[in-house]
């Protein structure tokens, strides 16, 4: 059964040409229905196939493609383009751009996952990705994602944090869950930091919180 899962950010811009990024996905952070995503669920889907751009979870209404979606040290980043010709696609840039719609959510069928009971957080091992929507209301109301954002300030480890909890909303726990992994990464080779940094400031377009 193909289940929905929405994401930590929302997107915040879209470009003139219908252009837009964000994360569908952030790994090892609780959401509401006390599911996380395991680094690595998508792995296997995104060796096969890209997912598809859906209005609200809707099969027969796609509204554009995904030029580009792979995993990285946050979750899963997606960059997509709207169909402007096309009556739905033509909507979603208009919504878009009033901050009328701003939210990202994953349509999937989890293959592997693991519960724990005592903490009764369910784990998402892996999943088939089948399609990633616009929609309007994801259940984690917590960050905003833009589309143009410089993280050249991110220097540390303790930068990554306070910006995830400043500018990208996240609760305390969820922005110290985030960055205990990148310091796992950062123990088990000498260059991963340097590696994850790289990777979080090269979103040119990441996620700042809207006033």
């Amino acid at each position: 059964m193909l289940k929905h899962f929405d994401a930590e950010f929302k997107i915040k811009g879209v470009a003139d040409d219908g252009t837009f990024s964000g994360y569908g996905s952030v790994f090892n952070v609780v959401d509401a229905y006390k599911e996380i995503v395991a680094p690595g669920a998508f792995a296997e889907t995104l060796q096969s196939r890209q997912p598809a751009l859906l209005w609200q979870h809707r099969s027969g209404e796609p509204i554009g493609v995904y030029t580009s979606v792979k995993e990285d040290a946050v979750g899963l980043h997606l960059e997509g383009r709207l169909a402007l010709k096309t009556a739905r696609g033509a909507e979603a840039y208009e919504l878009l751009k009033m901050q009328a719609i701003n939210g990202l959510s994953i349509g999937f069928v989890t293959r592997e996952e693991s519960y724990d009971r005592v903490t009764g957080i369910n784990t998402l091992k892996k999943v088939d990705l089948w399609e990633v929507s616009l929609v309007t209301f994801p259940a984690n109301d917590a960050a905003r994602v833009t589309d143009v954002k410089s993280l050249d300030a991110l220097k540390t480890l303790k930068d990554c944090e306070n910006f995830l909890r400043e500018a990208g909303g996240f609760s305390k726990s969820q922005a110290l869950a985030i960055v205990a992994r990148i310091k796992a990464a950062s123990r088990s080779e000498s260059d991963e930091w340097a590696e994850v940094l790289a990777a979080v400031q090269s979103r040119g377009q990441l996620f700042v919180s809207q006033t």
